[in-house]
C-alpha cells in the first residue's frame, strides 16, 4: 500500500487522514491495517516513533464506523492498554483526530487524577477507552467499568508495561474481557517473555516487525562517555553549554535522581525539569507542555515517563545513568531522531554501570564508540583533557612539581580565573569542604588510568556571600 486511500477505509476517517495531511503509511502501518482489518489478532514490532498508534487506531474506528452500535452502560466497545499517563493521552488523542468525523464516545482512565469524572465517563458506556492498568483494575473493583463489552484489545508498549511490572494486572484484566474478542499486541521489542505473554493472550496472530528487534535508528549519532559517577554532573552541565542543543532529554534511573539532576543544573545556571511518577498529572502536562514548545530546553526523566513523550526536535538524548534493562536504552534513544531528523544519543557510563553496557551493546548488535576524553569549545581553553593514562608527575598552576599520587584535573581552565589547580586523589578519598569524603578510589594512578574512566573534574569556585558558610554541593 502507497496511499491511505488504498486501505478501503471509511470515507470519514479518509477524510480527517487528509485533514491531517496523512498520504503515505509508514511500513507498520502499510502492513498492519489491511491485516488488522480482517479481524484476526495480530503482534506488531517497530521502533518508537514509526507510527503504531495510527497502525491499530485506523482498522479499530473502521471498525467501529462499520458497526455503529450503541454501547452498553459502564461498558467500552475498544481498550486500549499503555504504561504511562502521557502515552494514554497521546493515544486518546490521535483517535479523536482520525475520527473527528465519527460519532464516537471516548474517554481517558488513568491515575493521578481524580476519578469521578472518570466514573462519569463511563455511565453511559464507551466506544473507546484508553487507560493505564492500574486505574483500570480500580475502576472495575468499584464497579464502575464492566469488561464484558470489549471487542477489540490493544496492549500498546507491551514490553514496557512488562519491565513496570504491570504483567499481574494486564493477566486479571485479559481474564475478564470476552474470550471472543481481537487483540492487538505492539511492541518495540519482542523479549522471550512477551512472547510467552502472547501465546496465551493471542489466537494464531500474525506478527508484523518492520525492523530487525532491538535496533536503533541509523540517523542517531551514539557515543558513549566513561567517567567516575561523582564526575556525572559537570559533564553533563559542559554537554549542555557547548553543544548544539535544540532540546536535550536526560534520563535517570530514579525519581530522586532526577529531581537531583535538576538541582544541579540549576546550580549551573541551566534551565531544567524533571517529569516522573511522583509529581502530579497537572505537573507533568505543564511540564511536558513547555517542552514541547521549547520553553524549557532540557528535561530530565525516567523511564516510566519516557513513553509519552513524543515530541520533534529533540536533538539530545543523554543516559545520565544507563538502564538497567537493555530494552530500555533503544526506547530511550527512539525519543530523538524523530520525523526525519538526525539526533544524537550520549550515555554516562561508571565503573558499575559497565556490565549494562556490554548487555545494550548484545542487544543492539553494536559497539557503541566511547571516549576517554572530555572536550572544551569554549574560546581560549585546550580542546580536551584525557582521561586515560596520565603523567603521575607534572607541574601545577604555580609552576611547582606534583608529587606522586596527584592526577591533573579532567576540567580545562576557565578563562580569565587564573586558576588550574590539580585535582588531587588521596588513597582514602578526597576531602571536601563541608566535611564530606569522595567515595574510595584507587591511589595506584596506573590503576586507575588502566580503567579509563575519568576521574571527577575539579570544581573552581567563586567566592560568594553564601560561601561564608562553607562549601555546599
Amino acid at each position: 500500500m502507497t496511499t491511505f486511500a488504498e486501505f478501503g477505509l471509511a470515507e470519514a476517517i479518509t477524510r480527517a487522514l487528509t485533514e491531517e495531511k496523512y498520504v503515505t503509511p509508514t511500513p507498520i502501518q502499510a502492513q498492519t491495517i489491511p491485516l488488522a482489518m480482517t479481524g484476526g489478532d495480530i503482534i506488531g514490532i517497530a521502533q518508537t516513533g514509526t507510527g503504531k498508534t495510527a497502525a491499530f487506531a485506523l482498522p479499530i474506528l473502521n471498525r467501529l464506523a462499520a458497526n455503529p452500535v450503541r454501547p452498553e452502560r459502564k461498558t467500552c466497545r475498544v481498550l486500549v492498554l499503555s504504561p504511562t499517563r502521557e502515552l494514554s493521552g497521546q493515544i486518546l488523542d490521535s483517535f479523536r483526530a482520525y475520527g473527528r468525523h465519527l460519532r464516537l464516545q471516548t474517554a481517558l482512565a488513568i491515575g493521578g487524577v481524580p476519578m469521578g469524572r472518570q466514573v462519569r465517563d463511563l455511565m453511559n458506556g464507551l466506544d473507546i477507552l484508553v487507560a493505564t492498568p492500574g486505574r483500570l483494575l480500580d475502576l472495575v473493583q468499584q464497579n464502575a467499568l464492566k469488561l464484558s463489552g470489549v471487542e477489540v484489545l490493544v496492549l500498546d508498549e507491551a514490553d514496557r508495561m512488562l519491565d513496570m511490572g504491570f504483567i499481574h494486572d494486564i493477566r486479571k484484566i485479559v481474564a475478564k474481557t470476552p474470550s471472543q474478542r481481537q487483540t492487538l499486541m505492539f511492541s518495540a521489542t519482542m523479549p522471550k517473555e512477551i512472547a510467552e505473554l502472547a501465546a496465551h493472550m493471542l489466537k494464531s496472530p500474525q506478527k508484523v516487525a518492520v525492523t530487525p528487534e532491538a535496533t536503533t535508528v541509523e540517523r542517531i549519532d551514539q557515543r558513549v562517555i566513561h567517567l567516575d559517577q561523582a564526575a556525572k554532573p559537570d559533564v553533563l552541565s559542559d554537554i549542555l553549554k557547548t553543544e548544539k542543543v535544540n532540546r536535550a532529554l536526560v534520563f535517570t534511573r530514579t525519581k530522586h535522581g532526577a529531581d537531583k539532576v535538576v538541582r544541579a543544573l540549576q546550580k549551573s545556571g541551566i534551565a531544567a525539569e524533571a517529569i516522573h511518577g511522583n509529581k502530579s498529572q497537572n505537573q507533568r502536562e505543564r511540564v511536558l507542555a513547555a517542552f514541547r514548545e521549547g520553553k524549557i530546553r532540557t528535561l530530565i526523566a525516567t523511564d516510566i515517563a519516557a513513553r509519552g513523550i513524543d515530541v520533534d526536535g529533540v536533538s539530545h538524548v543523554i543516559n545520565y545513568d544507563l538502564p538497567n534493562i537493555p530494552e530500555s536504552y533503544v526506547h530511550r534513544i527512539g525519543r530523538t531522531a524523530r520525523a526525519g531528523a538526525d539526533g544524537i544519543a550520549i550515555s554516562f557510563c561508571s565503573r558499575d554501570e559497565a556490565p549494562f553496557l556490554r548487555d545494550i551493546e548484545r542487544l543492539i548488535k553494536l559497539t557503541i564508540p566511547s571516549t576517554d576524553q572530555r572536550t572544551d569549545r569554549r574560546p581560549g581553553t585546550a580542546t580536551t583533557q584525557p582521561a586515560g593514562r596520565q603523567n603521575t608527575r607534572h607541574a601545577d598552576a604555580n609552576g611547582q612539581r606534583a608529587g606522586k599520587g596527584r592526577r591533573r584535573s579532567t576540567r580545562p581552565p576557565y578563562p580569565g580565573n587564573g586558576q588550574n589547580r590539580p585535582q588531587q586523589a588521596h588513597g582514602h578519598g578526597q576531602a571536601r569542604g563541608n566535611g564530606h569524603t569522595e567515595p574510595r578510589s584507587p591511589s595506584n594512578p596506573d590503576q586507575i588510568a588502566s580503567v579509563g574512566f575519568m576521574r571527577p573534574p575539579a570544581r573552581e569556585r567563586t567566592k560568594s556571600p553564601a560561601d561564608a558558610g562553607g562549601a555546599s554541593r
